[in-house]
């Protein structure tokens, strides 16, 4: 069988990798577009924030070693350009230029997602860069270190917005947000957003909400400035971090079925409309546990699972993926940030009566050396009781915490019985009444 995949990070060198274990006799081809496999692209915001580091060491696996010791046939530097669905072959160019035909039984696209340019003058001057892969870390970590930046301006306030903000302060560098919408984190529940909001003003960050960009200028001496409605914001960088998009043009073009925020549509075994291909990864929808429904939510753990289970599936298994719950977790400076599920915005949308409860108790036990605040939003369905999501916010607690409700969510506990969970106590990790069973004890109270 030739088993032919579309993208070397995540999800395909999972699905390359368990494939080849699965059955050693299998023909497994990898087709990479960029020089880099198999690395932690979640780490590139705190490697950048330390010049000593190499970027390679978020390297997890060499493509040598998929090569050598695995016998996967690993191609790097090759852009895939369309599929044949018919004739089953997929098509394209190395960076050579040579062109290159390869024939499947099984196809895999695992192409990922880039971050989205913004439509404005100016986005494609030196100094204005995107962080996705390893290259754009290398030339983020290089523009850094050769230009000797002192400002930057990171265009978006999401979570790698965030992320780089600290990075980029840790080296020393002032660092200004700005976006065009208001608010800091409209997903969240307003009194956590104020907690993060705080963070970031006692590290120095600059913040414009509200402030639409409407093109990046050069200056003299080769800086930049964001021109803003009514605002000029004076750089040496500009990174942009208003999101991402799934790549899924080719996918779309070979007549393959998009769903969710335009990635590719899978069902539970991750095929595609084509019951010859698969997709994974962060190019491809999925099922969210709270709503039944399609969603696109890029997580670096379903891409890793999902590359597993297709490799099962192409070996003649029968795997299915219950779906995503949206879990995330992230750090801003000392603050971890973290949520699952739905808030009340999305849970309304979804066709539940949600009902928050918004909570700010100790993270710790009562006189117990290192208490800090944790801050928490509950939300709950009024019509059936059911658990529907948590946001959490603190300097200590919230980021293992949060696993607890993903779980639950998955089960699709209700808010009662949640609050009856035999969760663990010890004064330096938290007080009797652990900060979720107050959640969900205040939350039940509303919901009666």
């Amino acid at each position: 069988m030739d088993f032919v995949v579309i993208g070397g990070d995540a999800a395909g060198m999972s699905a390359a990798s368990r494939a080849k274990r699965n059955r050693p006799d299998m023909n497994v081809i990898v087709l990479e577009k960029t020089m880099d496999v198999s690395y932690s692209a979640c780490g590139m915001p705190y490697n950048i924030a330390d010049p000593a580091r190499d970027l390679n060491d978020l390297v997890v696996r060499q493509a040598e070693v998929f090569r050598e010791k695995q016998g996967i046939t690993l191609l790097t530097a090759h852009h895939v350009e369309g599929i044949d669905r018919k004739g089953r072959n997929v098509r394209g160019t190395t960076d050579a230029g040579a062109y290159f035909e390869f024939s499947y039984d099984k196809l895999l696209i695992a192409t990922g997602a880039r971050a989205v340019k913004p439509d404005l003058p100016g986005v494609d001057r030196p100094g204005v860069m995107v962080l996705k892969n390893l290259e754009e870390g290398r030339r983020i970590k290089d523009y850094i270190r050769d230009r000797k930046v002192k400002k930057a301006v990171i265009i978006g306030m999401g979570y790698i917005a965030l992320e780089m903000s600290e990075a980029l302060v840790n080296r020393g560098i002032e660092t200004t947000l700005v976006k065009s919408r208001p608010g800091l984190l409209p997903w969240m529940a307003q009194e956590l957003s104020a907690e993060v909001k705080a963070e970031l003003e006692a590290n120095g960050v600059g913040m414009y909400p509200g402030n639409p960009v409407k093109r990046i200028e050069e200056t003299s001496g080769s800086g930049l400035k964001v021109v803003c409605e009514g605002l000029d914001l004076f750089c040496d960088m500009v990174i942009l971090a208003v999101g991402v998009t799934p790549n899924s043009e080719f996918s779309g073009e070979a007549g393959i079925d998009l769903g969710a925020g335009k990635a590719i549509s899978v069902d539970k075994r991750l095929m595609t409309s084509d019951p010859h291909i698969y997709a994974a990864g962060d190019c491809a929808d999925a099922i969210h546990v709270v709503t039944g429904k399609k969603a696109w939510i890029p997580l670096a753990l379903r891409a890793n699972r999902a590359g597993w289970a297709v490799a099962d599936n192409v070996c003649g298994k029968n795997v299915e993926l219950e779906g995503i719950a949206g879990t995330a977790v992230f750090k801003v400076f000392d603050l971890e940030v973290a949520k699952t599920g739905l808030n009340a915005g999305e849970a309304a949308a979804a066709g539940f009566e949600p009902v928050s409860a918004v909570v700010s108790t100790r993270s710790r036990a009562h006189g117990h050396p290192g208490n800090t605040t944790l801050h928490l939003c509950m939300v709950g369905d009024k019509k059936s009781g059911r658990l529907l999501g948590l946001q959490m916010v603190g300097k200590e607690g919230a980021a293992h915490r949060i696993n607890a409700a993903a779980v639950a969510l998955h089960a699709k506990m209700r808010v009662e019985k949640f609050a009856q969970s035999d969760l663990a106590y010890a004064p330096p990790f938290g007080p009797v009444w652990d900060p979720m069973l107050t959640a969900a004890n205040q939350l039940q109270k509303d919901l009666e």
